[in-house]
Order: structure tokens, then sequence, then C-alpha cells
């Protein structure tokens, strides 16, 4: 036989007989991804910008005044 002639056996396809493969969950619309991509940006970022700054690293800022 050659390689495109030769069916796997046990594969799961819809003339094998074998079922149970669960479905598949829609993915959201692309629009949906990046709003929630940009939420989460906006959300890290916000917490990067809210923390203190470490009394090491402003004892550094200092010396170099």
């Amino acid at each position: 036989m050659k390689g495109g002639d030769r069916k796997d056996v046990g594969a799961n396809t819809p003339d094998s007989g074998v079922s149970g493969s669960a479905p598949r969950k829609r993915r959201a619309s692309p629009a949906k991804d990046e709003g929630q991509v940009a939420n989460a940006l906006r959300s890290v970022y916000k917490s990067a910008v809210d923390e203190d700054i470490p009394s090491e690293m402003l004892d550094l800022l200092r010396k170099l005044d």
C-alpha cells in the first residue's frame, strides 16, 4: 500500500463506528477575546502602578541625586 491508500486502524472517523469524543466548545469571537485580553492587561498594569516602591530602591535613587 502507498502512504495515502492506507486507513489508520482505530482512527476516529465517521465510518469507523468509534464515538465518544466530547463535542467541541465554541470559541469566543475574536473581538470578545481582544476585549478580555485588554481588560487583563489593564488590570495587571494598574496593580503594577499601585505597588509601593521598595525602600532599597528609594535609597538608591536618593544616592544618585
